[in-house]
C-alpha cells in the first residue's frame, strides 16, 4: 500500500466505489499524477448489463482496458465476446510476461499481479483469416442489416425489405447471395411483377442497383460470410467445466478493408442473441458481455430505420442478460439515444490539436457528471493506461468521476504466434461443426429447376396444337450441379421468358408454409 497520505478528495471518491457485492477491479484513483492504491475504482458485476463505453484517442490503451475487463469477467464465470480488429487481442488466451513495467504498475495500483490466460475460442468471418468460420444465412441477416452492408438508400432499403417479404411468404430460402440475386431477378421480370401487384412493386432501376451492389460484395469475397452452416450465437455463452467464462475472439484483420461489413455483422450477432434469448431481467451477473470495437463504423451513414433498430436493441437486450460496451474514439461517434443508455464509462485521453478536436473534447466533458476535476485538463493530460471512469453503483446511481490509473492485464499484452492460434482453432470441437460450407437446395435451385427447356409443340390429330389441359404431365427436368455453377446470368434470361415461374411461385407459398417471423432488424427467428 502507498505510504503517501490519502487526501480527503480521494477518500470521498473511493467511498463511491466501496461496493459490497462482486465487482471488477479497474485500478486506483489518480490525483495530480499520484495513484492511491487504497482508493480502488471498481465496477459492480450486476450492472454490466446496463452497457458501457470505452473511448479514447489511438494509442491511449483502449485495447488493454478491454483485455483487463475481459479476463476478470472470465474469472468470475461470465462469457465475453471481443472483436479483434487490429489482431492484437489474441494474447488474452495466454499468460502474460512479467516485466519491470508490469511490476511497477501493479505496485502503483495495489494489484497482486500473476500471469494467467483465459479459455478462448477464435472465430473469423466466413473463414477469411485464422479462426472458426462464422456464417449467417441471408434470410437470418435480414434486409436492414444487408442494406447497411450494401450502402443502400432508404428507398432501396424498402425495396430490399419487399424482396425478403416475398421470399419468406413463398418459401424461397435465402441462404447465400446467389439465392437473393435469383429472387430479385425474378421479381424484376414480367412474371415477378405480376406476383408483386398486391403488395407493392420493384422498379427495374432499383433492382439493378441492388444487383450491382450484390455483385460488388461478391467480388470482394464477402459471399463467404453468407451461407451455411449458420453460426449459433449460443456458442458465445459457454463456460468451462471449471466455471470460467469462455472469451470468444472474432479475428478481423483479414477484413479490415471492409469495415461496413464487419461492423454490421457484429450487429447481426447481437440481433440474433436478442431474438433467441429469454427475458431474465436484472441478474447478479450478466450472461455475456459484448465488446463492440470500432463502433463508429456501425453508425456512419446509417438510415433512420437502422438507427432506430440499434437503439431499440440496445435498450431491450439488457433484459436478456447481455451487456454491450461500445469502443470508439469519442462519445460523439455514438448517437445520443444510444449514448444515453451506456451507464458505465471508461474515457481514455483525448487530443486537442485541431478545432474539431477541441469541440470533441468539450462535448465529451459535457457527458460526465459534475466533479471536482477540471476534466478538460485531465482528459488531455492522461497517460497511456489511465482513464476517467464513472459507472453505475449497485443501486443504479452514477459513481463519482474518478481519474484512474488502470491495472495491468494478467494475460499476454499482444498477439499470440500464428502457429499457436491455428493450433487452438484446430483443437476446438466447434471447428468440425462450422469449418466446411454447405450448399443446400434453396431459392436459386428452386427457381433454376423451373427454367424452360426447348421442346416441340404437341399437335392433335388434325395437326393443330393440342389442348394442353388434356396432355399428360411432363416430368420436370432438374439442372445438374455443373449447370447450376454457370451462375445466375443464364437464370435471369430464362426467367424473363418463362411462363411457368408465376404459377410455381404462387404454389410455393401454399406448399412451403408461412412467412418467417422477423425482429427489429428484419432478422429471422432461428428454426431449430
Amino acid at each position: 500500500m502507498s505510504s503517501v497520505p490519502t487526501p480527503q478528495a480521494v477518500r470521498e471518491i473511493a467511498d463511491g466505489y466501496a461496493f459490497t457485492g462482486p465487482a471488477l477491479d479497474l485500478g486506483a484513483v489518480l490525483l495530480d499524477g499520484t495513484a492511491y492504491p487504497d482508493a480502488p475504482v471498481r465496477i459492480p458485476l450486476g450492472v454490466l448489463n446496463r452497457h458501457g463505453l470505452v473511448a479514447g484517442a489511438t494509442g491511449t490503451g483502449k485495447t488493454k482496458t478491454l483485455q483487463l475487463i475481459a479476463e476478470q469477467l472470465s474469472g468470475q464465470g461470465v462469457p465475453v465476446f471481443l472483436a479483434d480488429v487490429k489482431g492484437d487481442v489474441s494474447g488474452v488466451s495466454a499468460p502474460g510476461t512479467p516485466s519491470e513495467r508490469t511490476s511497477a504498475r501493479a505496485a502503483e495500483v495495489g494489484q497482486q499481479w500473476a500471469a494467467q490466460g483465459c479459455p478462448a475460442e477464435f472465430y473469423s468471418l466466413g473463414g477469411l483469416g485464422a479462426g472458426i468460420p462464422v456464417r449467417a444465412t441471408v434470410t437470418s441477416f435480414g434486409p436492414l442489416l444487408l442494406a447497411k452492408v450494401l450502402d443502400l438508400n432508404e428507398t432501396q432499403e424498402s425495396s430490399l425489405s419487399l424482396v425478403f417479404h416475398y421470399a419468406d411468404s413463398k418459401g424461397l430460402e435465402l441462404y447465400d447471395l446467389k439465392d437473393l440475386t435469383a429472387v430479385i431477378a425474378f421479381l424484376a421480370s414480367p412474371e415477378g411483377k405480376e406476383e408483386l401487384k398486391l403488395i407493392g412493386g420493384l422498379s427495374a432501376a432499383t433492382a439493378g442497383v441492388i444487383l450491382r451492389a450484390l455483385t460488388v460484395l461478391e467480388n470482394e469475397g464477402a459471399g463467404a460470410f453468407f451461407g451455411e452452416p449458420e453460426f449459433d450465437t449460443a456458442e458465445l455463452l459457454r463456460t468451462t467445466p471449471e466455471g470460467r467464462g469462455v472469451v470468444s475472439v472474432l479475428e478481423l484483420p483479414a477484413v479490415q478493408d471492409r469495415p461496413r461489413l464487419f461492423s454490421t455483422f457484429l450487429m447481426w450477432l447481437l440481433a440474433d442473441l436478442y431474438q433467441e434469448l429469454p427475458e431474465v431481467g436484472d441478474l447478479d451477473r450478466p450472461k455475456l458481455v459484448f465488446f463492440f470495437d470500432e463502433a463508429h463504423l456501425l453508425f456512419k451513414g446509417a438510415s433512420k430505420a437502422f438507427l432506430e433498430a440499434i437503439t431499440q436493441t440496445v435498450r431491450l437486450i439488457r433484459s436478456k442478460g447481455i451487456g454491450i460496451f461500445f469502443v470508439t474514439q469519442t462519445p460523439r461517434d455514438v448517437p445520443s439515444d444510444v449514448l444515453a443508455q451506456l451507464g458505465n464509462r471508461v474515457q481514455h485521453a483525448l487530443r486537442a490539436f485541431t478545432p474539431d478536436d477541441a469541440k470533441a473534447l468539450k462535448a465529451t466533458v459535457s457527458t460526465f457528471p459534475r466533479s471536482s476535476y477540471d476534466l478538460g485538463e485531465v482528459l488531455t493530460s492522461l497517460g497511456t493506461g489511465e482513464a476517467v471512469v464513472t459507472v453505475l453503483s449497485e443501486k443504479g446511481a452514477p459513481t463519482p468521476v474518478a481519474a484512474t490509473r488502470l491495472r495491468a492485464p494478467q494475460s499476454l499484452m499482444g498477439p499470440i504466434e500464428a502457429g499457436a492460434l491455428q493450433a487452438a482453432v484446430d483443437a476446438s470441437p466447434l471447428t468440425a461443426r462450422y469449418r466446411d460450407a454447405v450448399d443446400r437446395e434453396s431459392a436459386y435451385e428452386k427457381l433454376a429447376a423451373r427454367a424452360p427447356r426447348p421442346e416441340a409443340a404437341p399437335t392433335g390429330a388434325a395437326g393443330q396444337p393440342a389442348d394442353r389441359t388434356a396432355q399428360e404431365p411432363v416430368p420436370e427436368r432438374r439442372e445438374s450441379p455443373e449447370e447450376r455453377k454457370e451462375g445466375v446470368g443464364g437464370l435471369i434470361g430464362s426467367l424473363l421468358s418463362n411462363p411457368t415461374v408465376k404459377s410455381f411461385a404462387r404454389s410455393a407459398g401454399r406448399q412451403l408454409g408461412q412467412e418467417i417471423s422477423r425482429s427489429l432488424f428484419g432478422t429471422s427467428k432461428r428454426r431449430r
